[in-house]
């Protein structure tokens, strides 16, 4: 590792199959089963799967259908956000008393910072494993973390000792750990970046680091650099507690897939006028509307514009919706409409008081 690097001390907490692991925790007669929240209709998705249900397959974003074929004794069971958010809430507090620099990504999952702490522990490794207790002592849940000197790292060590554990990368073990690791495993490259990468001859960190900045960026665009900065151990992202909301949306899955650009008119209507309601409900406005299609075949589509001023009504929404629904023919029958609304006006740069420390090189006890 450089010197040069900014030395953090980050932690990445991420809950084991959390929606199914409350759904297990509320209900003792589901724990040990194979069981999927949501998906439970004919045209239902499955929002999680329990670690009894992964052995067979089964992940989110699944068809329910093809879940069942995958394990037939899976369990369907409702989605419940209100109890997600409020067992969400409870860890949230946890993390609050370690640091205030916490970066939620989602109900489950938060970066924290703790280069600098409430405790005053100088061990990363310590503080998350006290977490993880704490999280467990207070809502019967478990959690697995990543422990290392940046967001990327610590993503990526949080997966590799789950469920129920952790995985400290210190300074000096960063490039190997980086050069070892599968390049599947690089927290952003999904199946079809990994598949473009193994036919490039790239199948671990090794042989990405071998490949030069101008070969990544020919290759993957602007991804490229970052591609080529992360495999050496440099991420200078800092942990953000006050991330901006970057789009509003709304979707709807049907219950029998629609091929008439009529009825589709009609469900732009109702999933206008939902996003519409979200808007004047969290005071925003944005300039690019982007239409999401997902076919009968499961491909997806989106088509986007952007208008030179904000727009928020749904009247405005949905003549924009409209236009790119007929800018280019269906390639099939739908099953998924979604509409959203980014280049929020709530994008503009917030100074944040720890920006000023984050770049001070640390002596680390990891």
């Amino acid at each position: 590792m450089s010197n040069d690097l900014p030395a953090r001390k980050i932690i990445h907490v991420d809950m084991d199959a959390f929606y199914a692991s409350v759904e297990q925790l509320d209900h003792p007669e589901l724990r040990g089963k194979p069981i999927a929240v949501g998906g439970g209709t004919k045209r239902g998705v499955v929002a999680a799967a329990s670690y009894e249900a992964r052995k067979f397959g089964v992940r989110s974003a699944m068809s329910g259908m093809m879940a069942q074929k995958k394990c037939p004794d899976l369990i369907f069971v409702k989605v419940r956000f209100d109890r997600y958010r409020e067992i969400s809430e409870k860890i949230k507090a946890i993390f609050h008393d370690y640091t205030d620099l916490v970066e939620p990504l989602s109900l489950d999952e938060a970066y924290l910072d703790v280069s600098t702490n409430k405790k005053g522990n100088p061990s990363a490794t310590l503080i998350a494993k006290e977490i993880r207790h704490r999280i467990f002592e207070d809502t019967g849940l478990t959690a697995s973390a990543g422990i290392s000197i940046n967001k990327f790292i610590a993503k990526v060590a949080s997966d590799i000792n789950k469920p129920n554990g952790q995985k400290t990368v210190d300074p000096e073990e960063v490039i190997p750990f980086l050069e070892a690791l599968e390049i599947r495993k690089f927290y952003g490259v999904g199946k079809v970046t990994a598949e473009k990468m193994y036919r490039l001859g790239i199948f671990t960190g090794k042989d990405l680091k071998n490949k030069t900045l101008e070969f990544l960026s020919e290759k993957f665009g602007k991804s490229g650099k970052h591609y080529f900065q992360v495999v050496r151990g440099i991420h200078e992202s800092p942990v953000k507690p006050h991330r901006n909301q970057k789009s509003v949306g709304a979707e709807r899955t049907f219950g029998e897939n629609l091929s008439s650009e009529v009825f589709l008119l009609d469900k732009l209507e109702q999933i206008s006028g939902e996003l519409d309601r979200r808007l004047k409900k969290s005071a925003m406005a944005g300039k690019t509307i982007t239409l999401k299609i997902k076919y009968s075949d499961f491909t997806l589509q989106t088509r986007s514009k952007t208008l030179p001023y904000f727009v928020k009504e749904q009247a405005m929404l949905m003549e924009t919706a409209k236009e790119l629904l007929y800018q280019e023919k269906l390639e099939n029958s739908v099953r998924l409409l979604g509409l959203s609304l980014s280049n929020l006006n709530n994008m503009e740069e917030t100074t944040e008081a720890h920006d000023s420390a984050v770049f001070v090189q640390l002596q680390f006890d990891f």
